[in-house]
């Protein structure tokens, strides 16, 4: 066979042209064409994430375990790239899930040590052996704990894997601050800068290190940074209980409730739910430093109703004071303890919840992009306070709905949308003036709210007409489906308008559906819901 349409089959794999794949395959140019070099068109296709022409080339006769080059597995290659579709293709069509490739690498180890979850989830579910070894020997649990990767942790978990006390031991050999120290030592070259630099990665943040020669090459490292939360995740699964230091240790260098090492230490002192968690987080209530004080917040935020006397009113009287002075010392470098050791509140420790002896080793900055401690702080009360409940919670929640800082507005929205609008409740004149905010989200969480939960009325009903046309579609639909649940005819051009133009699926169309299912009007409703989306793109 004439090699030049091989290499007009590689173009297309590279290039990612389907039609020209399903062209040259017709043609007679083989599925399971190599280069030269062996390279493999499949192999090339798995690792350029092309799901769709690795379908097309398994279809044609490519055999999804012949190695690429004489060294490498598809499946190895599409698992390294973390291309959950193109494993998922590669398995239909009979790959060798614990198939290993050159050096002794699977699938899972590659998947386990880059972090890639979804891959992980995709490689177990067909039969992946979650106990065998990578060719460094390491248990995929213990590789996916040194990656700093907890959705891998966490799926390896639900499959069974082996090695729990192992993975902790090597979780809790990253501490937060010394991630980039270490990768920074292990891709140092004599008189070659190397440069770290924290990226965000879903709930989480990677740290990456890179050392660039002078002749333009580098060498680099990376690590995810959930240490903190594997180490908490593994402690419950072996039945251990961190002091209370410990766990706010590993929550504060990222200065982010909603980073994965501070929800997971929320999560463990919320599911104590006792007296000396309560405590604790009472006592840190009164640090002078801001992100303790956001801490235990959320701490006393859920814990159950039998602390609701005390919580309340020590709640309450944070938020007479909401400005917090400065921390007595900042910078996510700030030295922490509280360590393994034993130091802490539940230990007996004489300092304050988390103030460890720690030293200095890391200037990469952890902290989530813009958050605001004091803004934090006000946020994290709306919400508690909404969450202990009790009589004065919506009064408590709605001296914030007109905070300056728009995410403390969303909290009081979601906080009424989720704990406190409903029937006439007081909320709803707050209600209806959050659903003129300038932010996107305030207004989208009030219509929801006003909306499903709201009482009725003119006012009520004037407010969600306004939003029916907002720029916002999940907000619009929203507003349709409030007034179409009160029967009022302003929903229909909005639910035609939503159901003509937005993706079926997405959560716009999927609302106006609800919506218009609720319209009395049987040919009215008919039509409404035999709307052809005309959504393109």
């Amino acid at each position: 066979m004439s090699t030049e349409p091989v290499g007009e089959l590689f173009a297309a794999v590279y290039g990612g042209d389907e039609d020209a794949v399903v062209r040259l395959l017709r043609s007679g140019v083989d599925g399971a064409a190599a280069g030269d070099d062996g390279e493999t068109a499949l192999y090339v296709a798995s690792v350029t994430d092309r799901a769709g022409i690795v379908r097309l080339l398994l279809a044609a006769g490519a055999e999804p375990d012949r190695l690429s080059s004489g060294t490498d597995l598809p499946l190895c290659g599409a698992a390294c790239g973390g291309h959950t579709d193109v494993v998922g293709a590669l398995l239909a069509a009979g790959a060798g899930v614990d198939r290993p490739e050159a050096f002794g690498f699977t699938a899972l180890s590659w998947a386990t040590q880059l972090g890639h979850a979804a891959v992980a989830e995709r490689l177990l579910g067909g039969g992946a052996d979650p106990g065998r070894p990578g060719p460094d020997g390491l248990l995929p649990l213990v590789a996916a704990a040194r990656r700093g990767s907890l959705d891998t942790v966490r799926t390896l978990l639900r499959h069974g894997a082996a090695g729990q006390r192992a993975a902790l031991d090597e979780a809790r050999r990253w501490p937060a601050v010394g991630v980039a120290a270490r990768l920074r030592e292990q891709v140092g070259e004599r008189d070659v800068p190397v440069e770290s630099y924290a990226l965000p990665e879903g709930s989480g943040v990677v740290v990456v290190a890179e050392a660039v020669r002078p002749d333009g090459s580098a060498a680099g490292a990376e690590r995810q940074t959930g240490h903190g939360a594997i180490a908490t995740l593994l402690e419950q699964a072996l039945g251990i209980r961190s002091p209370f230091g410990e766990l706010l240790d590993r929550a504060r260098p990222f200065k982010d409730p909603e980073n994965e090492n501070w929800t997971e230490s929320i999560a463990e002192l919320r599911g104590r739910n006792d007296e000396i968690t309560y405590r604790a987080a009472a006592a840190l209530s009164r640090s002078p430093d801001p992100w303790r004080r956001v801490f235990a917040v959320d701490v006393l935020g859920g814990l159950d109703d039998s602390f609701a006397p005390r919580v309340r009113p020590l709640l309450r009287a944070l938020a007479e004071e909401p400005d917090v002075p400065a921390p007595v010392s900042g910078g996510p470098e700030e030295p922490f303890g509280g360590g393994h050791g034993g130091h802490g509140v539940d230990g007996g420790d004489s300092r304050p919840p988390g103030v460890g002896a720690g030293s200095r080793e890391d200037v990469v900055p952890l902290a989530g992009p813009g958050r605001d401690a004091p803004t934090e702080l006000v946020r994290s009360l709306v919400l508690a306070l909404a969450g202990q409940g009790g009589p004065s919670a919506v009064e408590d929640v709605l001296r914030f709905a007109g905070h300056p800082d728009a995410a403390v507005r969303r909290a009081v929205a979601f906080a009424l949308h989720e704990h406190l609008a409903g029937g006439e409740s007081p909320g709803i004149p707050a209600l209806v003036r959050l659903t003129t905010d300038p932010d996107t989200e305030v207004r989208e969480w009030s219509v929801t709210a006003l909306g499903r939960l709201g009482g009725d009325g003119p006012g009520v009903r004037t407010a969600l007409a306004a939003r029916r046309a907002d720029a916002d579609p999940a907000t619009a639909a929203e507003a349709a489906h409030g007034l179409a649940l009160r029967g009022d005819p302003r929903a229909a051009d909005a639910l035609l308008r939503l159901l003509s133009t937005e993706a079926p699926g997405g959560y716009a169309h999927t609302t106006a559906r609800a919506a218009a299912a609720q319209i009395a009007d049987e040919q009215l409703r008919r039509r409404l819901l035999h709307t052809v989306s005309r959504h393109r793109g």
